[in-house]
């Protein structure tokens, strides 16, 4: 389920005309059975599929009307893509994406030209029309913005519905009855099941039958979704809106959990209260995937489903990784909440679907480990960790070597070291003294660093500035307030990436225009965030 661009304004008060139809009124409830295709039967339904996929590779936002306001406040999940961005974004988009031979190699297509053209003509490949042209009968009236939406109508499923934005009404009529006939049993006539729509002003509501798309119309005019605080709420807080937007208004949690049935978890049965119930108590979320500043990036925020101080808690998710050496990578931060390794439990004992209460889980898992929990974990990952990968990381050394020497990975700890190397030895107990199988660790003052070669220990502990490097801001904009974070520099050690690869010339060709791979996760108030951001160089 998924959401839209944030409006420019409401859309006008009013019932929509109902300007034509393509098929006869259905009457209501008289659904075609096991006939759910919706217009073309996958022609129209193949261009915004294909489209979301194309133009989310090759566009970007543009102001203007969003199908938003197409669409009723009803709408429990949206997903809307821009078709025809502003131009100097589009031009970002395109010159990123022609940095990779396999997009010039596979995608002909230039700044300035018309993408919706080149997905027609795949589309008309794949499937064709007999007698839909392109200029004749899509160019004519299709506009620049599309949306699928799951719509709650009162019945016992929502209803899927597309919405295309259009200049022509007349125009788009007639080329969406050329693309029913196309889908029409020939041998009956029958259009039941190939779809309906209704159109109004600037927009096409295409769904299952005329009398739906009329009903999604009709509801739209009395309360539009481009108007639900919901809506405008979880929408803000993404922020700038992009190529693709997603929104899953608070409905759809409880229709999930009222769908959820048996077969929950691993061993069946059915669903348990506590899921249940975060779901009845989901408060909505919204996600965007845009170009910026040179980066692809996709942001998501929403509803944490549960307490989330339980599991990844503060800001000092950045405290260990930023100071580790400039040329990491690639590595992992992370601070946790008090109580985090029990907030787990509790979790994994709800939703187990068995007998199993928290502590007992917690005393099995202390009996097989040798470990105090939660007491020893929560001390063994500190205040913030990192592990990290250094630059000169070699698989085959990692494969083949019997004690870790050389293999240049480590976990940093800012904590109490003293009492980190008591788990420790706990575990090197528990491991015995076979070979390999000691991790060694040094320390200085609040910090502590563990990992199987020394040198690479000794380079971790002595502190670095990942954090002021211009990859690790590029990517993790947002490291001061992150609990979470994720990173990746391509170009570290002369391009590690690329020295993978070995012989592949056409792959190494395709990763060396990649910079860097970013994600910070954090929490404001009720509302989590995470953004992940892909750079190239």
């Amino acid at each position: 389920m998924s959401s839209t661009l944030p409006p420019d304004g409401p859309s006008g008060p009013g019932t929509p005309e109902y300007l034509q139809q393509g098929s006869d009124a259905q009457g209501p409830g008289r659904r075609p059975a096991g006939r759910t295709a919706l217009v073309a039967g996958g022609a129209v339904a193949g261009l915004l599929v294909v489209a979301g996929g194309i133009w989310a590779a090759t566009s970007f936002f543009s102001s203007g009307p969003q199908p938003a306001e197409a669409l009723p406040a009803s709408t429990i999940g949206y997903a809307s893509i821009d078709l025809d961005p502003s131009g100097s974004q589009k031009i970002e988009a395109v010159k990123m994406l022609r940095k990779f031979p396999a997009f010039t190699d596979h995608v002909d297509l230039g700044i300035k030209d018309d993408i919706r053209r080149a997905i027609f003509d795949e589309i008309q490949k794949q499937s064709p029309c007999e007698g839909l042209d392109y200029d004749d009968d899509i160019e004519p009236w299709i506009g620049d913005r599309a949306a699928v939406a799951a719509v709650d109508l009162g019945e016992d499923q929502p209803s899927p519905v597309f919405v295309l934005q259009v200049s022509d009404a007349d125009a788009a009529d007639a080329a969406l009855k050329k693309i029913q006939a196309c889908t029409t049993d020939s041998s009956t006539g029958d259009t039941a099941g190939a779809g309906g729509w209704s159109i109004d002003g600037d927009w096409a509501v295409v769904a299952e039958t005329d009398d739906l798309a009329q009903q999604v119309a009709d509801e739209a005019a009395k309360a539009s979704l481009a108007d639900d605080k919901d809506y405008q709420h979880w929408m803000d807080e993404v922020g700038d809106t992009g190529i693709v937007n997603l929104y899953a208004a608070p409905a759809a949690g409880s229709y999930l959990a009222d769908n959820l049935g048996g077969g929950f978890g691993p061993m069946g049965g059915t669903a348990p209260s506590e899921a249940t119930g975060a779901l009845k108590n989901f408060k909505g979320m919204a996600a965007t995937l845009r170009f910026d500043a040179g980066a692809l990036e996709f942001e998501v925020a929403g509803d944490p489903g549960v307490d989330q101080g339980q599991f990844l808690g503060g800001d000092q998710g950045d405290d260990a990784i930023a100071s580790l050496p400039e040329d990491t990578a690639a590595a992992i931060g992370a601070s946790f909440g008090k109580g985090w390794f029990s907030g787990i439990a509790d979790q994994l004992a709800a939703y187990s679907g068995s007998d199993m209460t928290a502590q007992e889980f917690l005393d099995d898992m202390s009996q097989q480990s040798g470990l105090d929990l939660p007491d020893d974990v929560e001390t063994l990952v500190g205040d913030s960790i990192a592990v990290s990968i250094g630059s000169d990381f070699d698989p085959e050394t990692f494969f083949n070597s019997t004690n870790g020497d050389g293999v240049p990975v480590a976990a940093k700890v800012k904590g109490d070291p003293s009492a980190i190397e008591a788990v420790l030895a706990k575990l090197q107990g528990q491991m015995g003294t076979q070979e390999g199988a000691f991790v060694g660790s040094d320390s200085d003052g609040d910090w502590i660093a563990i990992g199987p070669d020394a040198d690479y220990r000794k380079q971790v502990l002595d502190g670095g500035s990942l954090g002021d490097s211009a990859v690790f801001k590029d990517v993790v904009p947002d490291a001061g307030k992150a609990s979470l974070i994720f990173f990746v520099n391509f170009d570290a050690g002369d391009g590690w990436l690329v020295k993978a690869v070995g012989d592949d010339q056409q792959t190494a060709d395709n990763l060396e225009p990649l910079g860097g791979l970013g994600m910070s996760a954090w929490r404001d108030g009720d509302t989590s965030h995470a953004v992940l951001r892909l750079t190239t160089d």
